[in-house]
């Protein structure tokens, strides 16, 4: 049993190592975009279209509503970063079905990149909403004080995502594996059902937490938001 798909080492020569995290992620981001691409070769605005069609749109505009419920005006703006970030963490999830296979979402250089893709989009998109000027002034709001403090939250936070979500997946795993070694029938199909659920939540914890940050750089969400979105 390991505990991060950064133990299986597939290649390795002096310090270039190429292991499950790096392979089961690339893997994954292929077959996202063969299917991507497969599924909106041809896309019909007719009544009558095919049902994986109708699925895609219920989960585009899904994803959409839920971005417009955080207060993100024109959502649509948001769509294709905080969709692709659910569609990747929820594939990875779903895809603990094939044996053999470890999420690369297990691994918190994986997270951590996630977070980090988080933490450079909150400022792109809150210069983009509020100008240079008006995004910078959020730091010292309501006064210059609190400069120190919001530098600080803007880390921690991205830490906190990180952390979050590979500590949810990895234990996960971790406990199918020590059942499979207990009771190698029953137990492990509950488990495996309840760690899907499991980490399709955390896949829409991590993107709603991801849009409320964008919601409060842009000026239209509550500073409050996080904290409160964070303790669920």
């Amino acid at each position: 049993m390991h505990l991060s798909p950064d133990e299986v080492v597939f290649w390795q020569s002096g310090f270039v190592k190429l292991n499950a995290t790096i392979v089961y992620t690339w893997a994954l981001m292929l077959v996202l975009t063969l299917a991507a691409a497969l599924v909106t070769r041809r896309l019909s605005a007719d009544l009558q279209r095919a049902p994986w069609q109708n699925l895609l749109e219920t989960l585009v505009l899904g994803i959409e509503a839920q971005i417009g419920e955080i207060g993100l005006r024109r959502p649509g703006r948001y769509l294709p970063f905080l969709g692709t970030l659910f569609l990747f963490i929820a594939a990875a999830t779903i895809a603990t079905v094939l044996p053999g296979y470890d999420p690369p979402t297990g691994s918190l250089s994986t997270t951590t990149a996630l977070a980090l893709c988080v933490f450079v989009a909150v400022p792109w998109f809150g210069v983009r909403e509020q100008g240079l000027g008006g995004y910078l002034k959020t730091y010292v709001e309501p006064t210059w004080i609190m400069l120190p403090f919001n530098l600080i939250s803007e880390c921690s936070r991205t830490l906190a995502l990180a952390i979050r979500l590979f500590g949810n997946m990895m234990s996960g795993a971790m406990i199918i594996a020590i059942l499979l070694t207990i009771t190698p029938f029953v137990f492990p199909v509950l488990m495996t059902a309840l760690g899907l659920l499991t980490g399709l939540v955390q896949a829409y914890i991590f993107t709603i937490l991801a849009a409320v940050y964008i919601a409060a750089a842009t000026g239209t969400g509550t500073p409050a938001a996080p904290a409160a979105t964070a303790t669920q």
